[in-house]
């Protein structure tokens, strides 16, 4: 299917490894030019030497997304450095756990207020390339209760009401804005990676509520995100869509 993302400018925050970098190695291989933030430079140079294979123009720079100023600085920078903005993809979590004020604080600045504000940023600069689109990353705990992780899954369900007062919103601009939520999402430093290592009965448990018997792969969760973001997805809109094979099944 033609997507038609050859030479559009996209912006993948937290996008250095596992789902982020998932979508912005999918970006890449039909042609878009992709921006990656993260906090560590090493993983940084690392998903920069796999973007450049695409032969795209690729932009990485060091941000914490929840430092209000350096992530408006970021958006700013790799819009510039792109020649544009037609797509920006928010990718990253704090994974609040515990229901305490720590936890509370990484879920609500990291998975909400980050995300409110590159929308901020991104917004007008999307608009000005004459429209586009945002895709958030939410997560099936925002579609379910999650006990486990309370300030997670509350904050994620936020995200996925926010999908839709900014769809109605944007539509007059020409911009698009879907969210996916992903099940469980294994991949080399995550949280299924540590809990197969160091909690294996949590990790059984959680493979066996799955129909399909396995973890998902980010790379199943980048194929929709390109195809939200592309032309072929023209009529979607303020839509969430669960990546979980099954999970919510059980």
């Amino acid at each position: 299917m033609e997507l038609g993302l050859k030479g559009r400018n996209v912006i993948v925050t937290g996008g250095s490894r596992g789902i982020g970098l998932g979508i912005a190695k999918g970006f890449a291989a039909e042609g878009a030019n992709v921006s990656i933030c993260a906090r560590g430079q090493e993983s940084l140079d690392a998903a920069r030497g796999e973007l450049e294979k695409a032969g795209v123009t690729v932009h990485t720079a060091i941000c914490d997304v929840a430092d209000p100023e350096r992530l408006e600085v970021y958006i700013q920078e790799a819009a510039a450095a792109l020649g544009g903005l037609n797509v920006l993809v928010n990718n990253p979590s704090g994974f609040g756990r515990g229901d305490d004020e720590e936890g509370w604080k990484k879920s609500i600045d990291v998975d909400l207020m980050a995300l409110v504000r590159a929308g901020w940023a991104a917004i007008p600069l999307i608009e000005k390339s004459g429209g586009g689109s945002l895709v958030h990353i939410s997560s099936i705990s925002g579609l379910q209760n999650s006990t486990r992780t309370p300030p997670y899954g509350a904050v994620k369900a936020a995200v996925i009401q926010y999908t839709t007062t900014q769809a109605a919103a944007l539509a007059e601009k020409n911009i698009r804005v879907n969210c996916i939520a992903p099940g469980s999402i294994e991949f080399p430093g995550g949280v299924w990676d540590q809990a197969r290592q160091h909690n294996r009965p949590l990790y059984d448990s959680i493979q066996a509520s799955i129909p399909f018997g396995r973890m998902g792969a980010p790379e199943e969760v980048a194929n929709l995100a390109v195809f939200l973001a592309s032309d072929a997805a023209s009529w979607i809109t303020g839509q969430t869509v669960a990546v979980d094979g099954g999970q919510m099944l059980r």
